[in-house]
């Protein structure tokens, strides 16, 4: 099978086939860090991971670079409000960022790099788009000149005469107001750096072209990040790229956006929703599945009544598995040969996560059929294949990694864990007492006792369980 991904720039679905056979190349817009990230902020991060893992899974080695950008115009409106330095702001809150990629199971870049790290490789490619009359110093700013590359606006499909974009806020010596900043002259008080232009700080743009070219040379596989990025940013990133003379990028892929009542979410509409907070109510890999399942290309229409039916959905395959494991004892997952070719080929299908969990379940279905039946040797294999497909997807509750998702004591909520066990158990012998002794009324009252403390009993052939209802 060929794996196919849906590139921006053709608008279309493509073969992919990596620039460098067995390696593939990716760059990833990450975090503008001037405040804590919300689960539309993630989305991408996770969608990507679970590219990366696709493509892991796939034998391909992946060299996947993440930026922080943490020096802009909202860092520095944020250090004016909160009295404290950008660079407090901005690391805190990168922090953050990590912290929620970790909750969610992301696996962590090959690089990271920061835009302040990197103003020399700016400053390399400023000089030479300058030299090539691509861009132009004014003002000790330093602007592109979109109408010198003439395939500007291509990736957003956009015609220039009728683009129109203000001149920003000290953005003077504009020669078309539709030139965009490479470099911003500083203002009193800013953080600035040196160049041979004057003192100023990186503009938006610059900073992911250059650290594009530094850690993945000048052409890559793919570009991805927020379909809210394709214009200005990425359309951007690509005309200063070229024109500095890069490939760039192979392909485009853009994430859709998680919305609340039909607006994107975005911390100026107060609609926003910390991951910070969420994983205190919801378990992190429920906000994994509920974030990861539907097509990266698809808006996620924000509600906790869509999060309960998700972890409706997770519960019913993490509760297989954990009957399956009652009944079988320990179930390794299947080797990669074992995974389904419905599950295979959605998501060699531009990521199909959706029809991939799709047979997930059905696989699921399967094995709650073979448990009723005391098939065993059918239930270790569905359970095996359950475990395989959800490993690829960064979602098998029984791997050891969601024991201490979101950097929670592992140990303290194993210890919890075990004494409600004790607790659990300790009724349940009550109750299966009170049923021998054929005294209906107390093994009831057990039982509701037991739900109202949300705890949901099972009885099965090798006796009761309990889980959480």
């Amino acid at each position: 099978m060929t794996l196919r991904l849906y590139d921006t720039g053709t608008r279309r679905i493509r073969d992919f086939s990596p620039l460098v056979p067995g390696h593939v190349s990716i760059y990833l817009c990450g975090a503008t860090v001037q405040a804590a990230p919300h689960i539309g902020h993630i989305r991408s991060g996770l969608n990507f991971d679970l590219l990366r893992r696709w493509l892991l899974h796939r034998g391909y080695e992946v060299t996947f670079v993440r930026n922080v950008t943490d020096i802009d115009d909202k860092i520095i409106t944020k250090e004016a409000e909160e009295g404290r330095p950008w660079w407090a702001i901005g690391y805190a809150n990168e922090r953050a960022f990590d912290d929620a990629y970790t909750a969610l199971g992301c696996l962590p870049p090959t690089y990271e790099p920061r835009a302040t790290g990197h103003v020399p490789e700016m400053i390399d490619m400023m000089r030479v788009l300058i030299e090539r009359g691509h861009a132009y110093a004014a003002d000790g700013n330093v602007y592109f000149a979109v109408r010198s590359h003439p395939e500007y606006l291509a990736l957003s499909n956009q015609d220039l005469d009728s683009l129109l974009q203000p001149s920003g806020e000290g953005e003077t010596g504009k020669r078309d107001p539709r030139d965009f900043a490479l470099w911003k002259a500083a203002k009193p008080g800013e953080p600035a750096w040196d160049t041979p232009w004057g003192r100023g700080r990186p503009g938006w743009h610059l900073e992911c072209s250059a650290m594009a070219h530094k850690y993945l040379g000048p052409a890559f596989d793919i570009h991805g990040g927020g379909v809210d990025l394709v214009f200005p940013h990425h359309e951007n990133e690509i005309a200063q790229s070229r024109a500095y003379g890069d490939d760039f990028a192979a392909f485009w892929l853009h994430n859709a956006w998680v919305t609340m009542s039909g607006e994107k979410m975005s911390k100026s509409l107060g609609n926003s929703v910390l991951v910070s907070e969420m994983v205190r109510r919801h378990r992190p890999i429920v906000l994994r599945y509920y974030l990861g399942t539907p097509h990266y290309r698809s808006t996620i229409e924000y509600s906790e009544a869509s999060l309960a039916e998700a972890e409706t959905a997770f519960g019913r395959i993490e509760n297989f598995l954990h009957r399956a494991v009652d009944q079988a004892g320990t179930v390794e997952p299947a080797g990669s040969d074992a995974l389904p070719g419905d599950f295979v080929a959605a998501l060699d299908d531009d990521l199909g996560v959706p029809q991939a969990v799709a047979v997930i379940h059905t696989v699921v279905r399967r094995g709650n059929t073979a448990l009723d039946e005391g098939d065993k040797e059918s239930v270790v294999s569905l359970a095996a294949q359950t475990r395989a497909m959800l490993g690829v997807l960064g979602m098998d509750p029984l791997d050891p990694m969601w024991s201490a998702a979101a950097g929670g004591d592992a140990s303290r909520e194993e210890k919890l864990t075990g004494v409600v066990d004790h607790l659990v158990g300790l009724l349940l012998e009550r109750r299966q007492a009170a049923r021998e002794n054929r005294d209906w009324a107390e093994a009831d009252a057990i039982r509701d006792r037991l739900r109202e403390a949300g705890v949901a009993i099972e009885d099965t052939p090798a006796g009761a369980r309990w889980e959480l209802a």
